[in-house]
């Protein structure tokens, strides 16, 4: 049985949250920090950016005048907007078992913990498979949760969980989002389109193929009671053992100094 780290980190900024998975990825790779399930939300709502995504997706007259932010994520994929959610991201090295092998196999052990989390929620869930990967498919489309990808959860084919994989020299992350509640549609207003009309179409295919847990339950499911179903899934699907912790001093001031150098920098968030 090996031994992780769980983290609740309290709803934080889009900069600091990706600056957070990174410190602990680069922790983990000098041995400084254990293996880490981070849980986690966003405030203020934050539209996230895949790490190779244009930012001309983005129309930032609408993103400003809502009081949103924007960030670029370590991860590939599309755009999603971060907010009503359960956000969780899994750290650590290449080598620890959950984690090793391909992305797809990794991704697929990482599913498997998630099914029974949502399982604990009394959600219908189903495992999507052979479809291709957000992280390797090109489209003009946007937005990350029109589309399920290989070991995406959904429900009644729709997706509900969103996940995307970076493998860096430190280790490998892992980090997606579970909309508890709320109009998916929203993300529709921080993206630009041609006109109003294809601005709506999205809005109406987003509709067809996402979901939220509270449209498929019918009832408002706390983010703590969805965190607490998060660990039980891992703990039981993947033979992990937890123990509670915090950011370490040393991953709370490496993670200041990326939100400055990278995370809340035009240079890194604005690129085409």
């Amino acid at each position: 049985m090996s031994t992780w780290r769980h983290i609740h980190s309290p709803p934080s900024s889009g900069a600091w949250n990706m600056a957070v998975d990174e410190s602990i990825l680069e922790h983990i790779h000098r041995g400084q920090s254990l293996p880490t399930l981070r849980l986690y939300a966003w405030n203020p709502p934050c539209l996230s950016l895949g790490h190779a995504q244009s930012f001309a997706d983005v129309d930032m007259e609408r993103v400003k005048a809502r009081g949103w932010e924007v960030v670029r994520r370590l991860t590939g994929g599309r755009a999603i907007l971060h907010t009503d959610e359960l956000t969780y991201s899994v750290t650590g090295s290449a080598s620890e078992p959950i984690l090793s092998g391909s992305i797809l196999e990794s991704y697929n052990r990482i599913a498997q913990a998630l099914l029974f989390a949502m399982r604990e929620l009394g959600l219908p869930v189903e495992l999507k498979e052979e479809v291709g990967h957000d992280s390797s498919v090109t489209t003009i489309n946007p937005v990350c949760f029109e589309v399920p990808s290989t070991y995406e959860i959904t429900v009644n084919e729709k997706k509900l969980i969103g996940s995307a994989q970076a493998r860096r020299k430190q280790g490998v992350l892992q980090h997606g989002s579970l909309p508890l509640t709320g109009d998916l549609t929203r993300i529709c207003q921080a993206l630009v389109f041609k006109d109003e009309s294809a601005r709506e179409n999205a809005a109406q295919r987003l509709l067809a193929r996402a979901t939220t847990v509270e449209s498929v339950t019918g009832v408002k499911t706390d983010w703590e009671k969805a965190a607490q179903a998060f660990v039980k899934g891992f703990e039981s699907q993947l033979g992990i053992h937890f123990q509670r912790g915090e950011l370490s001093r040393s991953e709370s001031e490496r993670a200041e100094e990326l939100v400055k150098e990278k995370y809340a920098n035009p240079i890194w968030t604005e690129r085409s």
